[in-house]
């Protein structure tokens, strides 16, 4: 899959007519639009009424470089019949969000504005990313009208599972994220044919949590006990899980680097805090433990900031042990179906990793050398790859050196067979 620094040119010369209709996850059309252009995708935008009363035009526009469609009976535009140039000069027609509204006007086969025209007008694949309250979505009248579009070669992706922005309410509905849609249309494009049944990607449904980056435990004010994680492979397994579909927690230490798009983000600073904000997060199907916790934190942390004095030895400093994260979820009452854990050791990554996925009550560890010898281009902690073996209780895998990127790949393609 590609990664979001570095996208891959898949949609190159690619058409795609873009329908935002009216629903608080319009706000994700403005994403999606980027992350189509920057595959090579030419989008041109047309909107609802409703979608306008949550993202306006000028900004639509602005990201599609393109004009933006509204009007059925627009004079300029329909001088030409307008809505069936639109609905034939594309090569896919994407609906995102798809509201309940708009399904039960296809399946009807109603046109009372420029959207639900080109819907009936097309001759295009069609590619739906519906997005509504969990309740409706499992109304019957919803039911009957995804069957029936379906049924016509109508093509779906998601919803996911999800907390709604707009009720606070948790469950399926939750449109589809931006990476997730684009994956949907390199499908659908591939053979130049909408798919028959809607598109299900393998951890559709699914949560995951992820703990990335360090953790800083505080000295005094100034100073802190950390270790050397940058976060890249954290941030690149929660990336890569929420592509396949997952509904993603991510819990951060402190890191430079971006949020992965698609996922919720729960920044933290203390090894404490970060058991309590995954803790928070259950229950959960998959927990990937992959980040480098301090093993220990001060035990009486100083208000003000220590200072040093000439010819006086360093104050001592009390050291407590930190909670170990993985071991508590893995003995968790609630505990994820698939448990994954990370060991950065400098001396004999595989044999320490065998004695942690048993002491820790994890399913998978991931063992990695983080020594300065290590061989891996760049030096492991902080660097762009990473040389890993897999360690189960069925057995040992060493994949070859890769990009963590590849790496995050690889591990949630392997979650989702586990879960399958």
């Amino acid at each position: 899959m590609p990664s979001s620094t570095s996208p891959a040119v898949s949609l190159s010369g690619k058409r795609i007519l873009l329908i935002i209709s009216g629903g608080i996850a319009a706000y994700k059309s403005l994403d999606l639009i980027r992350r189509l252009r920057e595959r090579g995708a030419s989008v041109r935008p047309v909107m609802t009424a409703g979608a306008q009363a949550f993202v306006t035009p000028l900004a639509v526009g602005a990201l599609s470089a393109d004009k933006v469609f509204t009007e059925l009976f627009s004079r300029e535009d329909e001088q030409d019949v307008g809505h069936i140039r639109l609905a034939r000069e594309c090569d896919l027609v994407l609906v995102a969000p798809a509201t309940a509204n708009i399904m039960a006007k296809m399946a009807q086969g109603m046109t009372d504005d420029l959207a639900s025209t080109i819907l009936l007008a097309t001759d295009r694949p069609v590619l739906l990313a519906p997005a509504m309250n969990p309740k409706m979505w499992s109304h019957p009248a919803t039911r009957r009208n995804r069957d029936t579009l379906a049924g016509d070669g109508i093509a779906f992706v998601g919803p996911g599972l999800g907390e709604m922005a707009e009720s606070g309410e948790r469950g399926e509905g939750r449109m589809a994220e931006p990476l997730q849609i684009v994956a949907a249309v390199e499908s659908c494009l591939e053979g130049s044919q909408p798919l028959a049944a809607p598109t299900t990607l393998p951890l559709s449904g699914r949560h995951a949590i992820v703990t990335s980056g360090p953790t800083h435990e505080p000295i005094d004010p100034v100073r802190y006990i950390a270790n050397r994680s940058s976060g890249r492979q954290g941030h690149a397994i929660a990336a890569a899980l929420a592509r396949l579909g997952a509904n993603v927690t991510l819990v951060s230490g402190p890191v430079t680097i971006a949020d992965p798009a698609g996922v919720t983000v729960v920044p933290v600073q203390t090894a404490v805090e970060m058991r309590d904000a995954v803790l928070a997060a259950l229950p959960a199907d998959a927990a990937v433990m992959v980040a480098a916790v301090a093993d220990w934190r001060v035990a009486d942390v100083s208000g003000g900031k220590i200072k040093k004095a000439p010819g006086e030895a360093p104050p001592p400093l009390q050291l407590t042990e930190n909670p170990d994260i993985l071991k508590t979820v893995g003995h968790h009452a609630e505990r994820p179906r698939i448990v994954v854990g990370f060991a950065a050791e400098t001396d004999d990554p595989v044999a320490n990793g065998r004695l942690k996925l048993a002491r820790k009550g994890a399913d998978i560890i991931v063992a990695n050398d983080v020594s300065a010898g290590s061989g891996v281009a760049g030096g492991v902690m902080g660097g762009t790859r990473n040389r890993v073996t897999i360690i189960g209780r069925d057995g040992e895998e060493t994949w070859p050196e890769l990009d963590k990127e590849a790496v995050a790949d690889r591990l949630a393609a392997l979650i989702a067979s586990r879960l399958a």
